[in-house]
């Protein structure tokens, strides 16, 4: 028999762990890229509400179709009216106010598409006048009666007048409808209510940044309509001072208001009257 040699048991060679992940996509990456296709998706749904304004030939982004803008302003008509009380009784002031309305309509220099009406409501406190997409125009009682002549009624009513036709509420829709898909994509992303609150805070303070300069643009129009009309424009300065004074003094902060300090307004206005008018307002406009 051959000689035999000892064996030795050798240690079993252990296979090291696996460094090859397991498969799981990270959850927060899950989320940045689901907030990622949220932001793009709303972008581009922005940038396709591209229209041509039918008055001014600007391009602009809205969330309405002209047709659209004038279903929504008279499905909307009766709610708004019945919480300024309904529509005012007065005739007379009614009839007043829709030869105004008119002549500053016919004033314009294109023909507008929307469907023109005019308000005057009940309401005796608040003091204010607004105008849904489409045409439908509004003036309270409250504010009515503390215009002094009908220049500064024309000043009123071409104000917003001005907002219709360079469609402030469509494209305030469309601006809405981007903001809520960016926050919303924001809150996905950073999966904490902290992101979604902080991104909604910018969102709304872009959202009122744009409102002032609504508000602005459709002084701008308020003049040139007066103008038009053979209204005299420093009309306006009084309907500023009105509302200053029915704001106890417009002591709020510019920056953070949807409307502009009538302060301010006002030498706005005066610049723009000055360029309408660069050797002064002439004799004989209608005050």
């Amino acid at each position: 028999m051959g000689q035999r040699f000892p064996t030795s048991r050798l240690p079993r060679r252990r296979t090291p762990k696996s460094t090859i992940p397991s498969g799981r996509i990270p959850a927060p990456l899950i989320r940045l890229v689901i907030g990622a296709v949220i932001a793009i998706v709303a972008i581009a749904g922005y940038a396709m509400k591209s229209s041509t304004n039918p008055v001014t030939g600007q391009s602009q982004r809205v969330a309405l179709s002209v047709d659209q803008e004038i279903a929504l302003g008279l499905q909307a008509l009766p709610q708004m009216a019945a919480q300024h009380g309904g529509e005012d009784q007065s005739d007379r002031d009614q009839q007043i106010l829709d030869r105004i309305g008119g002549v500053l309509v016919r004033s314009i220099d294109k023909q507008t598409p929307w469907n023109w009406e005019f308000h005057l409501l009940a309401d005796p406190e608040t003091v204010n006048a607004f105008a849904l997409p489409g045409g439908q125009v509004f003036i309270t009682r409250a504010l009515y009666g503390r215009l002094q002549t009908e220049g500064q009624l024309a000043g009123v009513i071409g104000h917003e007048i001005g907002h219709v036709i360079e469609r402030h509420g469509a494209q305030r829709m469309a601006k809405q409808q981007l903001t809520q898909g960016l926050v919303g994509a924001a809150g996905v992303a950073g999966d904490s209510q902290r992101a979604s609150q902080v991104a909604a805070a910018i969102g709304n303070l872009v959202n009122m940044s744009y409102g002032r300069d609504d508000e602005l643009e459709s002084d701008r129009w308020g003049i040139e309509l007066m103008v038009n009309a053979g209204y005299d424009p420093r009309a306006m300065i009084g309907v500023m001072e009105i509302l200053r004074d029915a704001g106890g003094g417009g002591g709020k902060a510019e920056f953070f208001s949807t409307h502009p300090d009538p302060e301010n307004r006002i030498g706005r206005i005066e610049e723009a009257i000055r360029e309408i008018y660069p050797d002064g307002v002439p004799d004989g406009l209608k005050p």
